[in-house]
């Protein structure tokens, strides 16, 4: 069925009232036919907006009628895959009720996993498809790593353009957020075979410096290094971060050192299997 997003004007609607709209549209769906995916709303402008497997628009209405009478005032088909692409796997936001509970996020620790990840080809490919069809593939791979580094607790640090430089507490998870990258990518390019992205990442793990919001030192350097040294579509990573991750949970295969440029001595690392 088609994919539909509608948008509903709710002046001095709270969280709560539109999370109660929602869960009273879940409600009666079936009877409808219907499937709403997700739900967002700002309570500054009282607008709230709703993602819905529709057979056709009538029924995205008829649905939100019987269901509480906030009757959408604009409805649009939008296309699945751009869909996915940008909000990752979609679900409902965090409730109210939880929102409100929601403690302190925990510091920062000194000691972090670093990964770099780059497109590949993307001078090319602008060359090649023009800037506007270049930019709209760039944005895909901004929504698509971005959805990957929200999922495992990571800070993206700063976007180099095509590609990013992301700061994780624990490095089972910046392993895991690029595995979540690569599949991603792939996920995309079953769905758009004519035109595919591919990326590299590389990922190393120390006490980098960290001043005016960046950070800098040999183990930025290191995961840049072997962000470039990587292939498209691989995930290398430096022997302290394969030390760091639990034996039974990835599959990484160790690779022969190599001297980075800048680098004394060669350097060890692995391969992540995805």
């Amino acid at each position: 069925m088609p994919i539909y997003m509608d948008r509903h004007y709710m002046e001095g609607a709270t969280r709560h009232t539109v999370e109660k709209a929602h869960q009273l549209d879940l409600e009666i769906q079936d009877e409808y036919g219907v499937e709403i995916q997700t739900y967002w709303f700002d309570e500054k402008r009282g607008t709230a907006f709703c993602l819905i497997d529709a057979p056709d628009q009538d029924s995205v209405v008829h649905v939100h009628g019987a269901a509480h009478g906030s009757i959408p005032h604009e409805i649009i088909e939008v296309d699945p895959t751009v869909v996915q692409a940008f909000l990752g796997n979609i679900k409902d936001p965090i409730s109210a009720e939880a929102q409100e509970k929601q403690s302190t996020a925990p510091k920062d620790s000194p000691f972090r996993t670093i990964m770099f990840t780059d497109l590949m080809d993307s001078t090319a490919t602008t060359t090649r498809l023009g800037d506007d069809k270049a930019m709209f593939l760039l944005r895909v791979h901004n929504a698509l790593t971005r959805n990957a580094i929200r999922q495992h607790s990571g800070r993206e640090i700063k976007h180099t353009g095509d590609g990013f430089m992301v700061s994780f507490i624990n490095a089972a998870d910046a392993v895991n957020c690029a595995i979540s990258i690569q599949q991603a990518f792939a996920g995309y390019n079953e769905d758009a075979p004519d035109e595919t992205l591919h990326v590299r990442i590389g990922l190393s793990a120390g006490e980098p410096v960290q001043e005016d919001g960046d950070f800098f030192g040999t183990t930025v350097q290191l995961a840049a290094r072997l962000c470039d040294f990587a292939a498209p579509d691989k995930i290398i990573i430096a022997r302290i971060v394969h030390d760091l991750c639990p034996e039974d949970e990835f599959s990484m295969n160790r690779l022969e050192g190599v001297k980075p440029k800048g680098f004394d001595k060669p350097v060890e690392m692995s391969e992540v299997i995805w």
